[in-house]
């Protein structure tokens, strides 16, 4: 299900798993001074991920272990997919720094080796939040400076960049078109020049994997794309054999859409009876308590109470009903 919800994710880990991708990539989008010192040939893909659950919405993220002039570090490629959390972003990436070291603690001795964190953005707007972690200090912290760690991140704001400045393996520059534009209200106009680039697709060995990737991703993100509408794209610029076998792959992709969209709804629907059917229960136990303990008074707060529909503030109602001395001691819990 999680393929649905967010296809950034899928599309960034299959793109920048790539070697000839991730390759161009070095040594186009990283820094000169970094990319020169960072041997592309000498990379290793972790299996690592340091974002939390509740941020994937937001991030996706890739470890590559490196060598730095010679000596062991690691490259920490971050994807983020929404600018509500940028704010914040600094204290993440010290805390996904953090976890990388206590990795390599587990794994082998001092010395702690260099992170290189790295910030692709796909957002709507340019990117405008500090990036410093002394940002997020009150002004009056800032003469303490040399108490707070502090570092800087490289940032790729793909809002920053022409379609013609987009450069790299052909894989590499399809991918980064789709996150530019894929927030943006004409990114369904330049769909059919992004397709564009199947034909130099087709000649890579693993090219039709990547094509079903593209393709899996716009119609995941492109609303009511449908597969008549690739066909000008695939036959001006694929053989009628090609164009046959993209046309076939794109109708299975978007048959598979479909069972999964409706297999998520039918779960969905599932979750949400369950919890309706678990609140209901805390509401009748609730007023049951209510009326016991303390009369038609307490019935009195059922409709206020009723309203609450996190069921785990239900349950802490219910134990401080039986807890509360008296109406008044349960007024003051709930806040009434």
């Amino acid at each position: 299900m999680e393929e649905i919800w967010n296809p950034h994710d899928r599309l960034f880990k299959e793109i920048w798993s790539e070697r000839d991708a991730l390759k161009d990539f070095l040594g186009t989008y990283l820094p000169r001074d970094v990319s020169a010192v960072v041997s592309p040939n000498r990379v290793e893909l972790c299996k690592d991920t340091f974002v939390s659950a509740d941020l994937k919405e937001y991030f996706s993220d890739l470890l590559y272990r490196v060598d730095i002039s010679g000596n062991p570090g690691y490259l920490y490629v971050l994807l983020e997919h929404k600018s509500q959390q940028a704010s914040l972003l600094p204290l993440q990436l010290l805390s996904y720094i953090k976890g990388i070291w206590d990795l390599h603690l587990k794994q082998s001795n001092m010395p702690l080796p260099l992170v290189i964190p790295v910030v692709l953005y796909h957002g709507r707007e340019a990117w405008s939040t500090p990036r410093g972690l002394s940002s997020l200090l009150v002004d009056e912290a800032k003469a303490f400076l040399r108490f707070v760690p502090d570092f800087d991140y490289h940032l790729v704001d793909l809002s920053a960049y022409d379609d013609h400045d987009i450069k790299g393996d052909v894989l590499l520059r399809a991918g980064m078109l789709l996150l530019k534009y894929v927030f943006r209200p004409e990114y369904r106009e330049r769909i059919p020049d992004i397709l564009q680039l199947m034909r130099e697709l087709l000649e890579k060995d693993t090219g039709m994997q990547y094509i079903e990737s593209m393709l899996r991703y716009i119609f995941q993100t492109v609303e009511g794309m449908t597969v008549d509408d690739l066909k000008p794209v695939v036959e001006e610029n694929l053989s009628a054999e090609k164009g046959g076998w993209i046309m076939t792959l794109a109708e299975n992709i978007k048959k598979e859409g479909m069972k999964q969209g409706i297999r998520q709804g039918i779960q969905q629907g599932i979750q949400q009876g369950i919890q309706q059917g678990i609140r209901q229960g805390l509401l009748e136990g609730i007023a049951a308590l209510l009326e016991l303990k303390f009369g038609d008074p307490g019935v009195h707060l059922f409709p206020i109470i009723e309203k609450i529909h996190d069921s785990e503030r239900l349950r802490e109602i219910k134990e401080a009903i039986k807890g509360s001395r008296d109406l008044q001691d349960f007024e003051k819990f709930l806040g009434h």
